[in-house]
């Protein structure tokens, strides 16, 4: 009787845990999800075209005004108060959530009392030159203070002097012509490189390949001027005391130099400021063309090859050195930019998804700017709050997506990609389980000619289709739609008659996302005429001159070509959150993979006897 008795309690116990669990995972199911008052509404195709329209030219302009009143450089405590700026009105549009995630990372700052700058000495050591220490300031902005002078960021300190030799672009072209056709040598030389063609950091890397024991870099009127345009303010060209900063990093989309994998939180391990990833080992420095013309002009040495003379009056001879008449002149650099690890702040804002919360559409660009970052971010920056208002605004009409979109102001992206590398690493095992799509929202202006669009091919379809609902801001196509305009200015004769739409590279905030996890990403922005317009990116490109007149003034004055933007990439990201199914086209990617497969192999029987000799081949390229 007893055992009996014994056995029920304990089955009448084991009911009690079953109906308990039972109980907690109904009570965890039904709060998991979305309340009944908030029930995916999706948009109608006209719906859509409201919430497009909902946009407006007149609150992008406010906001890059707003933005660009004072310089927010990485780490800054004023890029600090403009996140927390953009995160108090994103959450007042109606974002379900915005914080700020912080991390650690290795930036880099010039010294406040010692300040960089190049000299010419003479025998005795008696500085004979100096280079300006200071961009004039532009109009208007006189008494700004924190404005950094330029530098190139996360150079090697050192006061080294030698020759001079001056070395073109500092590609691995231009280093291999001088040593292998002109017999000339770096080593233990001070080159000289004008900017454009490659990315600055490969440059430095280049130079100390050559040995080399400092690099000069300088933007050429040739390569930052357009014929017949005024330097600003009268126009948009770059002055000669402009200057462009930029990191000189070799990060290979690692990240922070100090945790290069791993998201640079307090418990991180780190390694010691000088083992960083992608630390040069020489001092760098950037200066105007006026600094450079100087330098330049009493160049000895050989004269340059074809292709090697910029817009500069002067011979610009190889060197090394001078001329006869100051052979015994040296150059000098002296170079104590400081290396810190530093707290910056991405601002990530969301709007959860009604049906499929665990799916996320991300929408991102940085905040930070070298100075005022009239074009680079800050097109950007206001394009997005711009985007995240009009959504805001739908919000509170009863509108929630189907999948989640996620809104983030990225930081230190001009350090190397640190805010939005971070965040990805720290969040990689999520991302590549649940992120449908990454759009990238860097500067949106950099030309007034024609849209200009980079995306994963499976995006293509989406892309073409939402052009074509989208009203053209170009002059002379009034009531055609933005499709029409980008077909006509910019044809993709060698592969379609369609809008030429390219391949993503990097550079951007898009490249952890896209090239890391393999997430499906695009970029989209106003471009130059490729064609006729050959000068490098824009021409007061990371200078002090990177105004929000600028871009009143000359770029867009009516703010429709950036409205126009605003329209393409938010388009994309509702189209993504709120389609029944996701918009992908993978017969344009399986296309493109065919096109890229057929050019590897055309060019690799370019070089079939070296192939051959290596028992390299490409041949199953070609087996379909």
């Amino acid at each position: 009787m007893g055992y009996k008795s014994s056995a029920r309690w304990r089955l009448f116990g084991l009911f009690v845990i079953v109906a308990a669990f039972f109980l907690v995972g109904f009570i965890i199911g039904w709060f998991a999800n979305p309340p009944e008052d908030e029930p995916e509404r999706r948009l109608s195709d006209n719906d859509r075209m409201k919430l497009l329209n909902e946009m407006k030219a007149e609150n992008i302009r406010q906001y890059l005004r707003n933005f660009t009143k004072l310089p927010h450089l990485a780490g800054t405590e004023q890029n600090l108060r403009l996140a927390k700026q953009i995160q108090k009105e994103w959450k007042d549009f109606g974002l379900d959530s915005v914080d700020l995630v912080h991390y650690d990372v290795l930036l880099s700052y010039p010294n406040e009392t010692n300040p960089n700058y190049i000299s010419i000495i003479n025998e005795q050591g008696t500085e004979i030159f100096k280079t300006s220490l200071l961009e004039p300031p532009p109009a208007g902005y006189e008494n700004v203070s924190n404005v950094v002078p330029p530098y190139s960021a996360f150079s090697a300190k050192g006061e080294p002097e030698g020759d001079l030799v001056y070395v073109n672009y500092g590609r691995t072209e231009d280093f291999f012509k001088l040593e292998r056709e002109m017999n000339i040598s770096c080593t233990g030389k001070i080159v000289i490189a004008r900017y454009g063609k490659i990315f600055r950091g490969n440059k430095v890397k280049n130079a100390i390949l050559a040995g080399a024991k400092g690099i000069i870099l300088f933007s050429d009127p040739v390569d930052y001027c357009a014929p017949g345009v005024e330097v600003y303010p009268d126009g948009w060209n770059l002055p000669g005391g402009g200057a462009q900063r930029g990191n000189v990093l070799n990060l290979n989309g690692a990240g922070d130099p100090l945790t290069p994998g791993y998201p640079a939180k307090e418990y991180t391990y780190r390694y010691k400021a000088d083992d960083g990833a992608g630390l040069p080992k020489i001092p760098v420095h950037p200066i105007g063309y006026d600094d450079a013309k100087l330098l330049l002009s009493n160049m000895g040495g050989q004269a340059p090859p074809e292709g090697w003379k910029g817009g500069l009056n002067i011979p610009y001879n190889i060197g090394p050195g001078f001329i006869e008449t100051f052979n015994t002149t040296k150059v000098k650099m002296h170079i104590y930019t400081n290396n810190k690890v530093t707290r910056i702040y991405n601002v990530i804002g969301k709007i959860r998804g009604a049906t499929e919360p665990d799916r996320y559409v991300i929408l991102g660009g940085h905040r930070d700017s070298w100075v005022f970052g009239g074009i680079d971010p800050t097109t950007g920056a206001a394009v997005v709050h711009e985007v995240v208002r009009s959504a805001g605004k739908y919000m509170k009409k009863g509108w929630r997506p189907r999948r989640t979109i996620i809104f983030a102001s990225w930081d230190a992206e001009e350090f190397g990609l640190l805010g939005s590398t971070e965040w990805a690493e720290d969040n990689a095992k999520i991302l590549q389980e649940r992120a449908v799509a990454y759009i990238n929202a860097d500067s949106a202006i950099e030309g007034n000619y024609t849209l200009r669009v980079d995306c994963t091919p499976s995006l293509n379809t989406v892309v073409y289709n939402l052009t074509k609902k989208i009203d053209s801001p170009d002059e002379g196509y009034h009531g055609k739609s933005l499709y029409e305009s980008w077909h006509q200015k910019d044809n993709w004769t060698t592969y379609r008659d369609a809008p030429r739409i390219s391949k993503l590279g990097s550079g951007s905030d898009f490249e952890a996302y896209f090239q890391r996890l393999g997430i499906a990403s695009g970029r989209a922005r106003y471009t130059k005429n490729s064609k006729t317009e050959k000068y490098s990116n824009y021409p007061v490109y990371h200078s002090v001159y990177e105004t929000f007149e600028l871009v009143e003034k000359f770029y867009d004055p009516s703010f429709k070509q950036l409205l126009a933007v605003a329209q393409v990439r938010g388009g994309l990201i509702f189209e993504l959150a709120d389609s029944a199914l996701l918009p992908f086209d993978f017969n344009e990617y399986a296309e493109a993979l065919r096109t890229y497969t057929d050019s590897i192999f055309s060019l690799a029987n370019k070089h079939k006897p070296s192939l051959d000799t290596f028992e390299v081949s490409f041949g199953q390229l070609k087996i379909v």
